[in-house]
């Protein structure tokens, strides 16, 4: 169990307490014809100021909302494993894709849409493979969502070489994907090319995908005559996906908001768990305390009203 308080911020009226010993009150004035009559008390020596002090400490206290939680919360995410297979073969050099910026490039267009839909994947974990003539894993499964779209945003187009390995993508995606302990598995294929290079060949890598039910979104981006639609079809199909395609930006913008509502992610939970107010404590101590000064039965004599 841990504590702490919900609008600390209250607290800063605490700084006010020098007042009941120091600040001067308006009090009636007496005439002594001796001055050595009247004694002198000291505000630290009476009791009055300090049953003040305590009041309005729990009552600060109290307006601070105190609360104990259980901090033991859910270490165990809950989400599925999920790669970005994109394509960065020479081909998705072309600008024109994205209508509100003509000067982008299909890439780069892929990649700001890419972190938009990583950034509400919550506690999916995690991972980004890029190909070309070769394929190769920019960053690892991780639920580091900020710091994989770091990693992302420093490849460019070409790093994997002009051609398209699709085969090679899927195979290196499913390694990839080999080192996540979810049940469910899910791979994210972008391209705008055939098929033309690389070892495995898209059929092998899709048996594979069914044999560890991983399935397979593909997104064929840019015009249809562009890239092997009926591959990209088939892939998605046989793998229990679905497949895509994204002539434009807005386009792909809403292919990822549909894979989103088919894979949703989990939402993350609260931080403080199991919480428990602790606002009725100070404030008993506040009214036993106020309510034991008003009844007090010595207190006009002390406060020197009586005769």
């Amino acid at each position: 169990m841990h504590f702490t308080f919900g609008s600390p911020f209250f607290l800063l009226l605490l700084l006010l307490l020098p007042c009941f010993l120091w600040c001067r009150e308006h009090n009636r004035t007496y005439y002594f014809p001796k001055l050595e009559w009247a004694g002198r008390e000291s505000a630290l020596l009476s009791w009055e100021p300090w049953l003040k002090i305590l009041i309005y400490t729990f009552l600060v206290v109290a307006l601070a909302k105190p609360f104990v939680y259980d901090a033991a919360g859910n270490q165990h995410k809950k989400g599925r494993d999920l790669v970005l297979a994109i394509d960065a073969s020479g081909s998705m050099a072309q600008s024109g894709f994205d209508e509100k910026d003509r000067f982008k490039t299909k890439y780069e267009t892929t990649l700001d849409l890419s972190a938009d839909f990583i950034k509400h994947r919550f506690d999916d974990n995690m991972g980004v493979v890029v190909f070309g003539t070769f394929a190769y894993t920019a960053s690892p499964l991780t639920y580091d969502l900020e710091a994989m779209e770091s990693m992302l945003k420093m490849t460019t187009v070409g790093i994997a070489g002009e051609s398209t390995a699709i085969g090679d993508a899927l195979m290196q995606a499913m390694r990839t994907l080999s080192y996540g302990e979810a049940q469910s598995k899910a791979i994210i294929l972008l391209t705008d090319g055939y098929h033309n290079a690389g070892r495995s060949s898209p059929k092998a890598a899709v048996a594979k995908a069914k044999e560890k039910r991983i399935k397979i979104y593909t997104i064929g981006v840019g015009k249809s005559s562009d890239y092997d639609a009926a591959l990209l079809d088939t892939i998605a199909k046989e793998s229990g996906g679905k497949s895509y395609a994204a002539a434009s930006a807005a386009q792909l913008k809403e292919v990822y908001k549909e894979i989103d509502k088919l894979e949703p992610s989990p939402v993350r939970g609260e931080n403080y768990l199991n919480q428990r107010l602790l606002i009725f404590f100070p404030l008993m101590a506040a009214f036993l305390l106020l309510l034991g000064w008003v009844l007090y039965p010595k207190r006009s004599l002390l406060l020197g009203d009586g005769k």
